[in-house]
């Protein structure tokens, strides 16, 4: 197999498909579940491309044994696992085991970790399972995601699970069209605009008047149109274009997980939609959050859970036997949703929640100083460095002191950089750390939200040394012509990875230079969240760096070879909001610098 070129990688769109169920036993409690679930230590999976039935309606589809999603795959930590993947597509493919930590070559990321499967082809995957939790998997090639090609995994702890529970539901939360996925992206390359129905009016303009005065609607419509933005612009692809499902249902299908009189009910939530975020609540019920992408942390009691593409979340709830409960999954546009049921027996359904107004970017997630006027974008903040993220360090790390311009004994300030270019149509003048605030469209709501800032991990970290150098990438992107990138430099034309030395503790800084959310996601290693939570800073695979966000995470560069490192917004991605980061083995020579990493501070230990 010759490799894919980067350029290859981002051009070639894919639609595929598949079918034959593996040979492992379906388990008593995966029935009940109502999805195919496969366990056991070798899996033999194809990818094909058939006809789905969704709302009713069949469309072309890319799916993992011919189910929609993939057949849930069900391993143990500690197990090593074989997974033979057959290729009967007419274009090559590929799986991504999203958020599993494994060998580089077994990462399944064509053109930077393997060369893809060819049609006709089986690629073997071996790896040892180094970990538990809730994980999912999906296809890196072209758009073939968007398609269907995705399904669960759930991996069990070799010891005791320290989360008690008498049942659990597996809930993938996705978005589907009917339409080809290379046609939604042409139609955004060409008018990205194209799928918002929900632009400003002039009823709205009359009704901010009465708010706020005249004068200051006038004044703020202005900015905005001088930016040519719209504070509508929530979501590129919408309802519009999207039917929301539950585990491949769409609402009116009322996919129904049951329970039990007083019993503990996980429930796995795992968004696996290509560009959807989803605000997920259950009204009356409430959940406790125990873990996060997979990992362990504090219990923590809330309403209401913003759930990024690709973050999962697991949750207890104790339900009442008596009444059904609709679990609602409303879009943060709030153009659609998926919803389903919990209930004691099938048959039964709750009311859906009305929709709720829809949400509108405010100066804030324009990352404006306070004391730029509206409008103004010329009085950018070139000064010291204000790192709200790095605020929480003085509780964190007592000698990590980011107050002003820092200096390294060798290498001297650290310079902060301003993406330029034609790919880049803003920069954010005052971005601060936004970890605590509510999501996009959550910030009055009458009830708890779980924020980043509530995460705690589940056992403290004490041995985890001090980043030993920062660096600092901008999420950058021209709306109008929908070009996305890092730094102002998409994908095609990165010049060299991001380098970090075996063993490295590295300081990552993002910044949100758009006006949109950006779920960021890291092959191969674990973030740790700097939230301000000393040693019990969660780990996570992936994180919404919100409009204006600065925020940070520590990881220890441990896994060796080349990694994807990407928005995981599909059609983001695709357009070049991606990178990848290449961890080099202590003997290697010193990797190329990339061009926005910077020596360690002179305060680090």
């Amino acid at each position: 197999m010759s490799p894919f070129t980067r350029r290859q990688f981002l051009t070639r769109s894919v639609l595929a498909g598949g079918a034959v169920l593996a040979p492992n036993f379906l388990a008593p409690w995966a029935r009940a579940n109502g999805m195919a679930a496969l366990t056991g230590t070798e899996f033999d999976l194809t990818v094909s491309r058939l006809k789905a039935s969704v709302g009713g309606k069949a469309a072309p589809a890319t799916l993992v044994n011919g189910t929609l999603p993939g057949p849930l795959l069900r391993w143990r930590e500690g197990d090593d696992i074989t997974l033979r993947v057959t290729n009967l597509l007419d274009e090559d493919t590929s799986i991504h085991w999203h958020g599993i930590l494994l060998p580089a070559a077994m990462d399944g990321v064509p053109g930077v970790s393997f060369s893809g499967i060819r049609p006709g082809e089986t690629f073997v995957y071996r790896f040892p399972v180094k970990q538990a939790g809730t994980y999912w998997y999906h296809s890196h090639s072209g758009l073939q995601e968007q398609s269907g090609h995705y399904g669960p995994i759930i991996i069990d702890p070799k010891d005791a699970d320290p989360v008690a529970y008498e049942r659990e539901h597996v809930i993938v939360l996705s978005d589907w069209t009917y339409r080809d996925p290379q046609h939604i992206f042409s139609t955004l390359k060409k008018s990205s605009e194209t799928y918002n129905y929900q632009r400003r009016t002039l009823g709205d303009f009359f009704r901010d008047a009465k708010k706020d005065g005249v004068g200051a609607a006038l004044s703020e419509r202005a900015m905005w149109g001088r930016m040519r933005m719209d504070p509508a612009d929530i979501a590129d692809v919408t309802g519009a274009a999207y039917t929301y499902l539950v585990n491949g249902h769409a609402p009116d299908d009322n996919w129904t997980g049951l329970f039990g009189d007083g019993e503990r009910v996980r429930l796995r939530i795992i968004n696996a939609s290509a560009m959807t975020i989803f605000n997920f609540r259950i009204p009356d019920l409430a959940m406790t959050v125990v873990q996060a992408d997979g990992q362990n942390v504090r219990p923590v009691e809330t309403d209401e859970i913003q759930i990024g593409v690709a973050e999962t979340y697991d949750v207890i709830v104790r339900p009442s036997a008596e009444r059904p409960y609709t679990m609602m999954a409303e879009t943060i546009d709030r153009s659609g949703f998926a919803a389903g049921t919990l209930a004691p027996r099938h048959g039964m359904r709750a009311p859906v929640p009305a929709p709720r107004p829809r949400p509108t970017l405010t100066m804030k997630d324009m990352a404006m100083s306070h004391g730029a006027g509206h409008g103004d974008m010329s009085g950018m903040d070139h000064g010291g460095m204000d790192h709200g993220s790095m605020q929480h360090d003085a509780m964190d790390h007592g000698s990590m002191k980011m107050s002003g311009m820092e200096h390294d004994a060798q290498a001297g300030p650290i310079a902060h950089h301003h993406p330029t270019g034609v790919g880049v149509d803003m920069i954010a003048e005052a971005p601060s750390n936004r970890l605590g605030d509510r999501g996009l469209g959550l910030e009055d709501a009458p009830h708890r939200v779980l924020v980043y800032t509530d995460l705690r991990s589940l056992k403290p970290d004490h041995k985890t040394r001090m980043p030993e150098r920062e660096i600092e990438l901008h999420l950058t992107g021209n709306m109008e012509r929908y070009m996305w990138s890092f730094d102002g430099v998409k994908f095609s034309d990165v010049d060299a990875p991001i380098a970090m030395r075996e063993g490295e503790r590295v300081r990552l800084t993002l910044v949100n230079d758009t006006m949109m959310n950006h779920p960021i996601h890291l092959h191969g290693m674990f973030f740790e969240l700097v939230n301000g939570a000393h040693h019990d800073k969660p780990r996570k695979h992936t994180i919404i760096v919100k409009p204006g966000d600065k925020l940070s995470v520590d990881l220890t560069a441990d896994a060796p070879g080349e990694w994807a490192f990407h928005c995981h917004l599909l059609y983001h991605m695709v357009a070049g909001m991606m990178q990848t980061v290449m961890v080099s083995s202590s003997d290697a020579p010193a990797p190329q610098m990339h061009p926005a990493q910077h020596s360690g501070h002179g305060d680090h230990q």
